[in-house]
């Protein structure tokens, strides 16, 4: 039996990962353990979302905000930070100091079967364009991951429809539009894209936003 593939988003970009909007992609599916810290008791937890910036975390965490925590990551590192809000069963932290997402992906990679490595979901933004039957239109990406893209559009096309999304510098495989939520997408590819191709992708989006 194959293993569900974790639907935690790592965050690129120096932001923190708090919801943005009311209009949440509907998600479900695994999420990567972590441990939560204070005044030496330990709390299983599991991150939703994580960046440079923060983490938001979910479990029974029972933190009020401007709490003093410690987050264990699944790869044993630890980042200090303090409890910034708490809402519905998740909550959301501050790091003192920034970590490196590039790194924590690198190593969740490294961390799977070589012959089933999959990229995990990753949040960024850049503007794409989507085609379907005779149409094409702008969009902006929300998340990319091996198995689907998170799109966000005007003009996009409706559930059941096969699309072609081209990037700049990524070649992605076709797909299908599996939901549609007021103005976002989900696309399920036909074809899993290799994180041997994501990763030196992200490395270069993240070099150019930083010029």
């Amino acid at each position: 039996m194959v293993e569900a593939l974790s639907v935690t988003t790592f965050v690129v970009g120096d932001r923190l990962p708090w919801p943005e909007d009311s209009s949440n992609a509907p998600e479900s599916g695994p999420l990567d353990e972590c441990a939560l810290f204070d005044s030496g008791e330990r709390r299983e937890c599991a991150i939703h979302k994580i960046s440079a910036l923060g983490a938001t975390l979910r479990g029974n965490l029972r933190k009020m905000p401007g709490d003093d925590v410690v987050v264990e990551l699944g790869t044993g590192q630890r980042a200090a930070g303090k409890v910034g809000w708490v809402r519905d069963g998740d909550v959301g932290i501050s790091f003192n100091e920034p970590v490196d997402v590039l790194a924590l992906i690198n190593r969740k990679l490294v961390s799977q079967p070589v012959d089933r490595r999959a990229m995990p979901r990753v949040e960024l933004r850049c503007s794409v364009y989507v085609k379907w039957a005779g149409n094409i239109a702008p969009a902006l990406l929300r998340n990319i991951s091996a198995t689907g893209l998170q799109l966000q559009g005007d003009a996009l096309p409706d559930r059941g429809t096969f699309v072609s999304v081209f990037f700049e510098g990524l070649n992605v495989p076709s797909g299908e539009v599996i939901w549609r939520r007021e103005n976002l997408i989900g696309v399920r590819l036909l074809e899993e894209l290799s994180w041997t191709s994501i990763m030196p992708w992200i490395r270069d989006v993240v070099r150019r936003a930083g010029r």
